[in-house]
């Protein structure tokens, strides 16, 4: 059986890139999940594990904006911050555990912010099923897991399948930026990055259509004296 914040398997198993565990929410959460989670959140599978249809957004947030897909938000920290700095960008956060999901509730909650929704699941099913070709303005894929072991490299998000799907998922000069504070991952990233055809490197300085500032993280802090941070960011080609 699947844990509480495990995916409902695959009809075809796919590699996940991510690990499964139990969590459970605090009453707190619980009720604030309960009474907000309807409204701004949805899964990438029903009960019976079949994809999710293609998304409204327009319907789903009430207006026509920019849109920028978060893979992997955890507790939303960086989500919340980023779409308070940019109100005019809709931003859908995805992620597998329902607790790091409720925290970010939580915070949406608290904030009285209007341009998050949330997407439980695995962003690979989203990108898939879910987005439209060439409709986002932008993805963010911050510290996904660098499962370092070579055996478990297959598992990485952001392998050349992903990449590809990520650029033809973005509109032209739409932006795709990934954080990791793994070395080899990011040599990684970005050795399949710049091999994507459709993409181009560009600095966090160039003329872009959203912000790739992120915030200080808690996690960040805590690693400040660990290993660099490497920000990786392309658009995609006209």
């Amino acid at each position: 059986m699947p844990t509480d914040d495990s995916p409902t398997e695959h009809r075809h198993r796919r590699v996940t890139s991510f690990r499964s565990r139990r969590s459970t929410l605090s009453p707190g959460q619980q009720s604030t999940w309960d009474r907000l989670w309807p409204e701004l959140g949805t899964e990438a599978r029903d009960a019976d594990g079949h994809p999710a249809p293609a998304l409204d957004t327009t319907a789903w947030f009430g207006r026509s904006a920019p849109l920028v897909l978060e893979i992997g938000s955890g507790t939303g920290t960086s989500t919340l911050a980023m779409a308070q700095a940019e109100p005019d960008i809709d931003v859908i956060a995805v992620e597998v555990y329902r607790r790091g999901l409720a925290q970010l509730l939580t915070g949406i909650d608290r904030a009285g912010v209007r341009n998050i929704r949330m997407i439980r699941g695995d962003g690979v099913d989203v990108l898939e099923y879910m987005v439209a070709s060439a409709s986002l303005t932008g993805v963010r894929v911050f510290f996904p897991d660098p499962w370092p072991k070579s055996r478990h490299h297959k598992r990485r998000l952001l392998q050349p399948a992903t990449v590809a799907l990520i650029a033809d998922r973005l509109r032209p000069g739409g932006v795709l930026h990934a954080a990791t504070d793994h070395q080899g991952y990011a040599a990684h990233i970005a050795e399949v990055g710049d091999a994507e055809p459709l993409l181009r490197r560009v600095g966090e300085s160039d003329p872009l259509p959203i912000s790739v500032h992120r915030p200080v993280t808690k996690y960040e802090r805590k690693a400040l004296a660990g290993p660099d941070i490497t920000e990786l960011v392309w658009e995609r080609r006209p």
